[in-house]
Order: C-alpha cells, then structure tokens, then sequence
C-alpha cells in the first residue's frame, strides 16, 4: 500500500513537472520569434532621417531611395516605383546595389548611365543617369534620372543627319559628273543638251529634297500648328488634286474625289493640304499609266476619314510598318526614276500627329494600296460659326465650293468603303 502511493505521487509530480517544462519551452520559442521579428522587417526609423533631407527629396523629378547599413530601403519617392528602380523592399537592379557597396565602401560619389531593363518581363529597356552618395553617417542615397527619352531623340537626330547626308551627297556627286561632262563636251550642243536635261533633273530632286527636310524638321518642333481654325474639307482636298494634276497628266492618270466632302476639321489647311498631297503624289509614282487615284472622304463618328486609293504596286505585309520611316522607300529603284525623297509619308504621319490624328495603310502586293487620314471632326457649333462667313447672297465664298459633281466610279476597290455612292470629281489627263 505504501509502495503504490508513493508511486501515485512521484507520477504526478512527474506529470506536472512535464507541464512545465512546455510551458517554458513555449514561452521561450514565443519570445524568441517576437524578439526576431522587428530586426528582420523594421525599417529606419522616420526619427533617424533628417527632415531636411526629406523635403529636399520631395521635390526633386528624379527617383530617390535612402539605403541604411543592412542594404533596407528606408525611403523612396513614387518614381522609383515607377522606373523600376525599387521593387517590393529592396534594389531590382544588382548593378545599382553594387555601386551603393562600393560608395559604402570608401565614401566615393559614383554617378554612371546605366541602361536596365524596364521591367521584370519583356525586352524593354530604360536608361538611368544613377548618382549615388552618403548623405549620414548609416544612409546611403540613390539618385535616378529617366534618359530613355534623351537618348531617343539624340539617335533619331543621329540617324537622321546620317541620312541626310547619303541622300544629299547622291544628286550633288551626279551634279558634279554632269557638270564636267557638260565642261569637257562644250563643242557638241546635242550632248550638252542631254546632260544639261539631266542636271535639271537632279536639280529639281535636290530641292525637293531640301524642301522636305525643312518642311519635316518644323513639323518635328512643338507647335508646329500656328493657327488651329475650322478647315472645309472640300478646300483641301481641291487643292491637294490641283497640285498633284500635273504628275498625274504626264502618266495619264485620272484622280477622281467624292463622299462627304462637305465634312470640316480642325487644323492648319496649308499642312493639310501638304499631307494630302503627299499622299497622292504617292499614289501617282507608283501607279501604272493610264490607271486611277481615288481621294474618298467619310464621317465615321468624331472623326473625318480621307482615304486615297490607288491601283499601284502594292506594298508587301512586311514593309508596311516601315513606309512611315524616314527616307524608307518599297521600290528604290522606282523612287530614283520618280525623284521621290523618302520623306513623304513621314511628313503626312507627323501632319496627323500634330492634327491629333493618325495614318493607317492598307495594300496588297499587286491589287494597290489606300492610306486613310483620320482627323477630328469639327463640332457643330464650330461648324455652325464657320457657315455663317458666307456672301451676304448666302453663297459659300471659299474657292472652289461650288463645283459641280460627275458620276461616281464603280470599279471594285478591295473592299474600300470609302467609295460608296460618293459625288466624284475627275482630273483627266
């Protein structure tokens, strides 16, 4: 009997000796992971950054991110979210936190170009002027500054002189054959004829070509749009045919116009005109003789369509995201007997950018070829003050607006709508 109660004991006081040994273990593991927690996720206190410091960041343009000692971010400002710079809680890009070692290291501002990618998916790249410096005794600071859209520009200017420079030198180095030829057969006035018709030729290309240089590079400055007025349509289109009659006659090309050519838009009418021009010149050098253009104008909701349709070559899937290029061209060979410089529809593309608008191509290899400018329709009450400037007869007093409108033309045009029972006029050659 004694035996069995002192074993009853000696299992309890084991039972409760066991208890507390959990207990203890537990509250320990607790206060261990509490007192873990605040060094692995606490940031710099706000105490610990100077307040000057930070007003000083807060109106910079640039990304700045405040580093502490165990490599935290301990402030960053909205863009250096935005350029990918800081990511979640720390650095993204490992060359930025190798020049924060380095600066750590021995104290040395350091301040490269790098060009990161932009995002953690995908082939897009920015470029970052980073400057990076200690700024307290446990803060490192990293300065970012977004280049992408500088280096842009400094190659497209890059490119472009480039370009300039092979185009121009092509009819100033024929000019310069021609004229010796011209100087060493001064005895024989059939061939210094010939050879003057060709140095009129390439002088001819070389001023179109200067002339659309000047004519893209204003287009290239802002505001290039002096005076934004209510534009008819009608005037535009009439004038844009009458100055492309002449390079359609020589081919036997007709040019017909028709659909709502009473539709107007806002914008500058000589740029207007410039681009629809340019369209048909266009249109004219690659169609064949005796074939036609088309300029068809519809009002597909706030926006004026004009679409220039053509029976020419066509222009293959793979080239029409280029023909917008700068000196780009489909049929070089074809442009060289044309004179085209290559810069007629990267001028209608910037006329359409300035006019808050767009270009857009269709063709097919052999079935032709329809660019359509897209503009902002003017609004009625725009469309109503422009109508009330007429003749006090009440005739419309713009040039060209009473003209009288021929049959439409029928012919199959791949699914173009841009010709559906319009009132055409017909430039005959």
């Amino acid at each position: 009997m004694l035996f069995d109660d002192g074993s009853g004991v000696s299992g309890g006081v084991a039972v409760v000796a066991g208890l507390l040994g959990l207990l203890v273990g537990v509250a320990s593991t607790v206060a261990f992971r509490l007192s873990e927690r605040p060094r692995a996720t606490a940031p710099v206190p706000s105490s610990a950054v100077d307040p000057g410091l930070v007003r000083a960041l807060a109106v910079l343009r640039s990304a700045a991110v405040l580093i502490d000692d165990d490599g935290r971010i301990a402030r960053a400002s909205p863009p250096a979210y935005a350029l990918g710079v800081v990511r979640g809680s720390e650095l993204a890009h490992a060359s930025i936190r190798e020049l924060v070692t380095a600066v750590r290291r021995d104290g040395v501002i350091r301040d490269e170009e790098l060009e990161l990618p932009r995002g953690p998916l995908g082939p897009g790249t920015v470029v970052l002027q980073v400057r990076v410096a200690q700024v307290a005794p446990h803060l490192v600071l990293v300065l970012a500054e977004d280049r992408t859209e500088a280096r842009r520009v400094e190659a497209i200017r890059r490119d472009f002189v480039v370009n300039v420079s092979h185009e121009l030198k092509t009819p100033v180095g024929a000019l310069a054959l021609l004229a010796e030829t011209v100087q060493d057969a001064a005895d024989d006035p059939e061939t210094v004829r010939r050879f003057a018709g060709r140095m009129q030729i390439e002088t001819t290309r070389l001023s179109a070509l200067v002339h659309e240089i000047i004519e893209l590079s204003r287009l290239q400055v802002a505001g290039a749009l002096q005076q934004i007025t209510v534009i008819p349509v009608q005037g535009v289109v009439d004038e844009a045919v009458s100055r492309a009659r002449t390079a359609a006659q020589a081919k036997s090309i007709r040019i017909s116009a028709g659909g709502a050519l009473d539709a107007q838009v806002y914008g500058d009418h000589a740029l207007l005109v410039t681009a629809l021009r340019n369209l048909l010149d266009n249109a004219v050098a690659y169609s064949d003789d005796h074939s036609q253009v088309a300029v068809g104008v519809k009002t597909v909701g706030d926006l004026v369509e004009i679409a220039v349709v053509d029976e020419g070559i066509g222009i293959s899937v793979e080239n029409q995201d280029r023909v917008f290029e700068r000196f780009y061209r489909v049929d070089p060979a074809r442009s060289r007997e044309t004179g085209g410089t290559g810069l007629g529809l990267s001028i209608v593309k910037h006329v359409a950018a300035d006019h808050g608008g767009d270009v857009t191509v269709w063709s097919e290899p052999g079935r032709g070829t329809t660019f359509t400018l897209r503009l902002p329709a003017a609004s009625g009450e725009a469309r109503a003050a422009h109508s009330a400037v007429r003749d006090p007869d009440g005739s419309d007093a713009r040039p060209g607006a009473g003209s009288d409108g021929a049959a439409a033309d029928d012919r199959d045009t791949h699914d173009r709508d841009t010709r559906d029972n319009p009132t055409t006029k017909e430039v005959d050659a």
